[in-house]
């Protein structure tokens, strides 16, 4: 039989899975490389690869195909977790699994766009089957939520109000990996080249090397996220246009992220741009060669229609770098006064606000937002933020 017949046959019987031991002892540069490197410093190695995990071998994947089978039946039925012995169990994101009476589930909420926006997700109709089924499940059987910002709290109770007792909000933390470092601008050209996704490119002549690349110091807007529909790349792009257009004719604009879901269209948009080498796009860029991306950029753009915190903002401004940003309700929370916001979908808003931070007469605003984005982005270290969750575990009893 099956292993998916077999959870699924299990889930409706109401027979648990009991959870494994894994030993990293053997294995610390896969624990440590593939989890834990991108956000914790080397200093944590030893405590993080000495450490014993517990395993949930029911594969993530069969969990939600579970819950939607029996969906069909009349209700959703997920597999049910042996947890005892464990206190407190942190899901990210809903999670297709039930826990053991005494261990309280605690679901780290991001954001609530596959059910506020499902037509920005791909494969609509299930994405969000699968995130409101396993939600709703969470929800019934009493799990706690930590939202990482008071907009996705407030997104949750628009669907679930009986959980406002079980919602708190605990913002994210910044990784110490972005901090404001001298550095010269001249590396930004080699990163530039080096980090370039060439795969988008159809011009095989493609290049940064033309002489009008900018010499040592290249002017550029930055975006750091994922190619999908409700980050907003086109009407950006639209923006950068206009300002190349007129006042700007060597600005270049600078994406760093992967291809997620219906980038198709998102690429073609720009395919002319990518080219030329005056748009382009970065994978694989590393945090110290990101954190020099960030701090010389003319303006780290955050342009979304709809985010659960809003990464990127936070670590240009622990960067030292300007942010602009799309006035919506949990930029305005995460950012305060260190943003520059316009209406993302207004491209001619976003040249003005750009304008705002970029142009001739503007170093005040940029100083400004520049001191600002210091204290607001200290408000999300690590120092700031753990002891809201050691109080928000503790208080679980």
């Amino acid at each position: 039989m099956a292993p998916a017949a077999v959870v699924l046959i299990r889930a409706v019987v109401g027979s648990s899975h009991n959870l494994t031991w894994f030993d990293p002892s053997h294995f610390k540069d896969f624990i440590w490389r593939r989890l834990f490197a991108k956000s914790l410093p080397v200093s944590d190695f030893e405590q993080v690869t000495a450490a014993k995990f517990r395993i949930a071998r029911t594969p993530y994947g069969v969990m939600h195909a579970c819950g939607l089978a029996t969906l069909r039946l009349g209700r959703a039925i997920y597999p049910s977790l042996d947890t005892r012995g464990v206190d407190v169990m942190l899901a990210l994101t809903p999670y297709p699994a039930t826990v053991s009476k005494k261990t309280k589930l605690v679901v780290r909420y991001f954001d609530a766009v596959p059910l506020m926006m499902p037509h920005t997700i791909n494969k609509r109709a299930h994405h969000q089957a699968l995130h409101y089924q396993s939600l709703k499940r969470n929800v019934a059987s009493g799990a706690y939520f930590a939202c990482c910002s008071e907009a996705t709290r407030r997104d949750l109770l628009a669907v679930f109000p009986e959980v406002k007792a079980r919602a708190v909000t605990i913002p994210c933390m910044v990784s110490h990996h972005y901090y404001p470092e001298a550095s010269s601008p001249r590396r930004v050209t080699e990163i530039l080249l080096k980090r370039r996704n060439w795969a988008v490119c159809t011009a095989s002549t493609a290049s940064l090397s033309r002489p009008d690349a900018g010499g040592d110091d290249v002017d550029y807007l930055l975006m750091v996220s994922t190619l999908e529909p409700r980050k907003n790349h086109a009407t950006l792009v639209e923006a950068w246009e206009l300002l190349r257009s007129d006042a700007y004719p060597h600005l270049k604009l600078v994406f760093v992220g992967s291809l997620g879901w219906e980038h198709e269209a998102i690429v073609q948009r720009m395919q002319v741009w990518l080219d030329r080498g005056d748009l382009l796009l970065l994978s694989g860029v590393p945090a110290d060669e990101l954190r020099l991306l960030y701090r010389h950029a003319r303006a780290t753009m955050c342009p979304s229609y709809a985010e659960g915190f809003g990464y990127a903002g936070i670590e240009a401004m622990r960067c030292g770098g300007v942010v602009a940003a799309s006035d919506i309700p949990v930029h305005r929370e995460i950012y305060g006064d260190a943003a520059e916001y316009f209406n993302p979908y207004d491209s001619t808003d976003i040249v003005r606000a750009i304008s705002c931070v970029i142009g001739d007469g503007q170093q005040s605003r940029r100083d400004a937002l520049l001191t600002a984005g210091a204290r607001v982005g200290e408000q999300y270290v690590p120092e700031r933020i753990l002891p809201r969750w050691q109080a928000f575990l503790q208080s679980l009893g």
